[in-house]
């Protein structure tokens, strides 16, 4: 179940978020993004993603 809830990358959270890229980078850079970094991949949960931009569009 968790598998099926992570995202391998920066470039495919960009691609699920319809976001570009640098965006993605600089989200998590300054924290507004939750990810989890192993090694120097970035790993990012669907769900985390899918909540972190309802909340903005609706605010």
């Amino acid at each position: 179940m968790l598998n099926q809830d992570l995202i391998k990358g920066a470039p495919a959270a960009a691609k699920f978020c319809g976001l570009p890229l640098r965006t993605i980078y600089h989200l998590v850079e300054i924290g507004e993004l939750p990810a989890i970094k192993k090694g120097k991949a970035l790993y990012f949960r669907r769900s985390e993603l899918e909540s972190a931009f309802r909340s903005t569009a609706s605010a």
